[in-house]
């Protein structure tokens, strides 16, 4: 039985996705064999159709492999059941959209509490968690609005603090600038970097350059495997 490294946040090994389209199969994922370890802040690119969604989904437990295996922070996650998952999404991962993915109807406080909630943390310790997280992000004199009544921007820094506030061991973002214009995108991008300084693991999808030279990692997919994978400083160009 395979033990992955003690630093080794993820830890995939022949990992396989395939989809059935009538008598077709599709291999979404090919075989692919990554590490990813804490602290790193690693962007994943490739063209439309290459499976970076797929891995994403895989990598997120929003989704299980045809074959191989997946260890998240040392547990292998790759055969566990929809609850297990479910849990594991809950208190370990932090998921920022390219959507937002708020609820409109509610305030941002609340919209941070929700994972909380669904944790079964108690109402006292999920406000404060929540108004301290909000705080992180420069959001706390507006913890009582609803999303409606803030700018992209700031939606996405809600965003941001709901998928920290269970403190999880990673940070999935998925095309976390792609409805913001640049000077806002920068916002976000100088909070992701913030977060790397501070610990965070990060693993983020794009399909811009300029946002993946925020990382210091760069994983570049084709046709469901890993084409490229290669470090570089933070804020060096991406060719």
């Amino acid at each position: 039985m395979i033990k992955p490294p003690d630093n080794a946040v993820i830890l995939t090994q022949e990992l396989r996705k395939d989809y059935e389209l009538g008598a077709e199969t599709v291999h979404a994922r090919q075989g692919v064999d990554i590490q990813i370890d804490q602290n790193d802040f690693v962007a994943i690119m490739g063209p439309s159709g290459s499976g970076k969604s797929t891995l994403l989904n895989l990598i997120g437990c929003l989704d299980t492999p045809t074959a191989g295996q997946y260890w998240l922070s040392g547990q292998e996650v790759s055969q566990l059941d929809d609850n297990e998952l479910a849990r594991i999404r809950n208190q370990r991962i932090g998921f920022i959209f390219q959507t937002f993915n708020l609820l409109p109807r509610t305030t941002e406080l609340h919209n941070v509490e929700l994972p909380l909630i669904y944790a079964g943390v108690s109402a006292k310790e999920r406000h404060a968690r929540a108004k301290e997280t909000l705080d992180a992000v420069g959001l706390a004199d507006r913890m009582h609005h609803h999303p409606n009544e803030l700018s992209g921007g700031e939606r996405q820094r809600v965003a941001i603090a709901r998928a920290l506030v269970n403190k999880p061991s990673l940070v999935l973002a998925d095309e976390p600038t792609g409805n913001l214009d640049s000077h806002t995108s920068q916002e976000i991008m100088d909070i992701l970097v913030k977060l790397h300084e501070n610990g965070e693991t990060i693993l983020l999808v794009t399909h811009e350059r300029d946002i993946a030279a925020y990382s210091d990692r760069l994983i570049t997919l084709r046709d469901g495997k890993v084409e490229t994978d290669e470090r570089h400083e933070i804020g060096e160009p991406i060719a």
